[in-house]
């Protein structure tokens, strides 16, 4: 077996698609000699302020509204255990092995920054669960994102102790039984260790980044179902125009409306405003007024894909600048800085950002799917799909159903994801005695948008099938360079529905090609010359 990439923590340059690779098992992680130093002077310059008698609050203090009660030097590791303990209160389904996985790189970044005052030994403990892949038993419920994930990272907390539970080969064990076979000895946690572990974002942080990985992904298919839909339906090019875009520069609309005329570059099924003028003239009969059967304009889901999708990019990109920093922040509390010989008390755990952040993304995947659904509706409704069959329906039409029963897959979710872009971090609700009197809720949020990209990848994967099975009735012979190239690879999967199958089986196996290979990683590859 071939050695894993390995992602050199720094504290200062983990990316989203690091977080997603190591959580999963594609890379493992080591952490840089330098950031090694930096948290052993850290750690040098916390045990002097300890040795001096200074108070430091989650060291020599309890926690929370309690933290006027000072502990005695001979309980301070006792107190780390009794914090870790009381907190691991979660209840729920577990959070995917491979998230957990991907909270404790996010965790072992922060802490490699040096201002935590951990010792390296919780480091490089760290470091070998990441590798050898145990991943702490945590319940997804709990967290109210302020004093950082609390919950969650109490439950993390405790498989680095080796109490409770972790998942290791697939399977959830005791931490202990799991511990022995590896022999492996759990830490024995310090001053400061526990509450360093805990008081952060790190759960939130890399459920942000599984979602925006997600995200990403389904933006670029919504760019090819754009071009999809326009090759199908001959929609007509000046929507697409590089001026017209220019005259109302988002950032993510210009992206959108060029990545679609790259796709469909060399197509013959587009329709050219400058060849339906004649047409229209030559349908011209007398009288006041004559109608074409010409469309002079093409339906907001067609026409509007680069202003519909704008805000959907722009929100991605501002997300994953959020979710990088946070994930390079120091967000523990106090924060410790030898070389300036301060531990400041503070607020760096709380999540506002990210949960302002993972609401946006709700707003912006909902958004994606209403256009998604609308274009398959118009694909189904015999009114509006411009001759293609009723439902596309290859044989006979009552007798076979075609796609109108997976059509309720689509409408049913794309009101659920409305439903969860409602903002949660908003809901602040004052808890721990009045302490946390203003909470983010952004470990709830950044799970609502983890659920609302699985979602919507259960629609946008519908509205591939439709557009493969339009594209047996008519086009498919005569699709743009790059539109071409995507239906190729596609078309090998995909087989017309005929109602010889359960409609379920061609879901899963599509949702998985789509979402689980590198098809649509980089768009760019399907109309870079050498590529065609």
């Amino acid at each position: 077996m071939s050695q894993r990439p390995t992602v050199v923590l720094t504290g200062n340059d983990l990316t989203v698609e690091d977080i997603v690779a190591i959580g999963i098992g594609d890379k493992q992680v080591a952490i840089d000699a330098a950031a090694l130093e930096r948290c052993r002077a850290s750690r040098i310059f916390l045990e002097e302020e300890v040795a001096a008698k200074r108070v430091i609050y989650g060291v020599n203090t309890s926690f929370g509204p309690m933290c006027n009660k000072i502990i005695s030097d001979n309980e301070i590791e006792a107190l780390q255990v009794n914090l870790i303990r009381s907190h691991a209160a979660g209840l729920g389904e577990p959070i995917k092995d491979y998230i957990a996985i991907a909270m404790l790189a996010v965790r072992l970044n922060t802490l490699a920054k040096g201002y935590s005052g951990v010792r390296l030994e919780l480091l490089d403990f760290m470091a070998r669960m990441i590798n050898r892949r145990v991943a702490p038993y945590v319940p997804e419920c709990g967290s109210v994102g302020a004093s950082g994930d609390l919950i969650h990272l109490a439950h993390l907390a405790l498989a680095v102790i080796g109490e409770g539970q972790v998942f290791y080969d697939g399977r959830l064990r005791d931490a202990a039984e799991v511990y022995a076979e590896l022999d492996i000895i759990p830490m024995r946690l310090a001053f400061k260790e526990g509450i360093a572990l805990m008081n952060g974002t790190s759960a939130m942080t890399a459920l942000a980044a599984f979602a925006l990985f997600g995200a990403k992904k389904l933006l670029n298919i919504a760019c090819v179902t754009g071009a999809f839909s326009l090759e199908i339906f001959g929609g007509i090019d000046d929507a697409f125009d590089e001026d017209l875009h220019r005259v109302k520069p988002h950032p993510g609309q210009l992206m959108v409306a060029e990545t679609i005329r790259h796709l469909y570059r060399g197509s013959r099924n587009i329709t050219l405003r400058k060849d339906m003028h004649e047409r229209i003239r030559g349908q011209q009969t007398d009288g006041l007024v004559f109608e074409t059967s010409i469309n002079v304009q093409d339906v907001y889901s067609i026409r509007c894909t680069p202003q519909v999708l704008a805000p959907v990019a722009e929100a991605i990109e501002m997300a994953r600048r959020t979710v990088e920093t946070e994930a390079n922040s120091s967000n523990d509390n106090p924060i410790i800085i030898p070389e300036q010989k301060k531990i400041i008390h503070g607020g760096n755990f709380h999540g506002q950002s990210i949960g302002f952040n993972m609401d946006m993304l709700c707003m912006a995947i909902a958004t994606l799917c209403n256009l998604s659904e609308r274009r398959i509706n118009k694909l189904l409704d015999k009114n509006l799909n411009e001759g293609l069959p009723e439902f596309l329906i290859p044989g006979t039409v009552g007798l076979t159903m075609g796609f109108m029963g997976a059509q309720y897959l689509a409408t049913s979710t794309t009101a659920e994801n409305r439903q969860l872009a409602g903002p949660v971090s908003t809901n602040s609700i004052s808890c721990n005695a009045s302490n946390q009197d203003v909470v983010s809720m952004g470990t709830v949020a950044a799970r609502k948008a983890f659920r609302s990209i699985s979602n919507a990848k259960h629609v946008v994967t519908l509205e591939v099938l439709a557009q493969l099975q339009a594209f047996s009735f008519r086009n498919s012979e005569r699709l743009g360079l790059a539109t071409g190239r995507i239906y190729r690879i596609l078309r090998e999967q995909f087989e017309v529905y005929d109602n010889e199958r359960i409609f379920h089986q061609d879901l899963v196996k599509f949702r998985k090609l789509l979402f689980s290979s590198q098809i649509f990683d980089d768009l760019s590859v399907y109309w870079r010359t050498e590529g065609l």
